[in-house]
């Protein structure tokens, strides 16, 4: 099969009878261009499905204006509504997009800095997977001199600027929550993996533990991947233990999820029996029986203060501005899956 060649501005000249020079400005919307000749020229470019080359203009003009964005993976309404706030404050500045996911996948993330890099974007807006324990591709993001942002999944190893709720918090929130709600032997989900994030929410299980004088007990904390069969398989682990846990915090939905289901099976009442809580407030967490107590990232904040974080370094240029860390606060959603002790109706003390 014969390839068909790539149309340029010369074919579109030599259509028209103007000069390549003429049909740049024009596809430009340069205003020295009649806006009958940018018209023409606008209709012939769709008509011969003309593909402007961003690799080449990037060369010539030092800017792609387009961004790479790196995420786990794009099908979690996390992602994709941090994605959104990034795409909302690159839109308005004439930036667009290349989405692509890592999977978690160490060598996936690899693959994908260098294709973004070949492709000449003008930065990288990413957060890292949970295999990712050595940094050297997001170095080199650096040792080509274009801004790297992190999210949500960020690391200290990386002079880099990050946009991320406080984890901690998060969950020091919950389990308070619980403490309150009377629970005393509360189980924790977590991930064996480096990632900030289950870093910060374990130690906010823990010290909150602490804090009501509730000893930490290592057969109570779980690890895994966090999605929802890990949540099942954990939450079975559980209820083989001689004295099974009465509430259960998991770092992701996703695994509270799964603890949800294995405890239906087995006829054990939430809350009154265990009661659960996740982290992230995933779409599906309010239309679950009971509805699931989380705590809210601010998704869509997140994405647009780290675009926002992204163009001030842009626009620093070779300045190098210092890394920054911006750290959202986030809210706990009290539902109907922790709630024991109801509150008095209103009118009534």
């Amino acid at each position: 099969m014969e390839h068909k060649s790539k149309v340029t501005i010369h074919d579109i000249a030599q259509k028209l009878n103007i000069t390549a020079s003429t049909v740049s400005r024009a596809l430009h919307n340069n205003p020295r261009i009649s806006e009958a000749t940018r018209k023409a020229v606008h209709k012939a470019a769709r008509q011969m499905n003309y593909q402007p080359n961003n690799i080449a203009a990037a060369l010539r003009h030092g800017r792609s204006h387009i961004i790479g964005i790196i995420v786990p993976t794009a099908d979690r309404a996390f992602f994709a509504s941090v994605v959104r706030g990034i795409e909302e404050v690159a839109n308005k500045l004439d930036y667009k997009v290349i989405i692509c996911q890592s999977y978690d996948n160490y060598e996936k993330e690899i693959q994908t800095i260098d294709a973004l890099l070949s492709a000449r974007v003008d930065g990288i807006i990413a957060s890292i997977g949970k295999n990712t324990e050595v940094f050297d591709h997001y170095k080199k993001i650096q040792q080509e001199g274009i801004p790297l942002v992190l999210f949500d999944r960020t690391t200290d190893l990386l002079e880099v600027s990050q946009v991320m709720i406080d984890d901690y918090l998060g969950a020091y929130q919950v389990v308070e929550h619980l403490v309150q709600q009377g629970c005393r032997r509360i189980a924790h989900f977590t991930s064996p993996r480096k990632v900030s994030i289950f870093k910060e929410r374990l130690r906010g299980y823990a010290d909150a533990l602490k804090d009501n004088g509730i000893a930490y007990d290592e057969e109570l904390v779980v690890k895994s991947n966090l999605q929802l069969e890990d949540g099942r398989e954990s939450m079975q682990q559980l209820l083989q233990l001689r004295h099974r846990p009465d509430a259960v915090f998991s770092a992701s939905d996703y695994g509270a999820m799964g603890a949800m289901q294995v405890l239906k099976e087995n006829k054990i009442k939430i809350p009154e029996e265990v009661a659960l809580a996740g982290f992230s407030n995933e779409p599906f967490t309010c239309f679950t029986d009971p509805a699931l107590t989380t705590v809210d990232q601010f998704s869509l904040t997140m994405g647009k203060r780290t675009a926002q974080l992204f163009f001030e370094h842009l626009k620093a240029d070779d300045r190098k501005p210092l890394p920054q860390k911006i750290v959202l606060k986030p809210e706990l959603i009290v539902r109907e899956s922790s709630l024991r002790i109801k509150p008095p109706a209103a009118g009534h003390i």
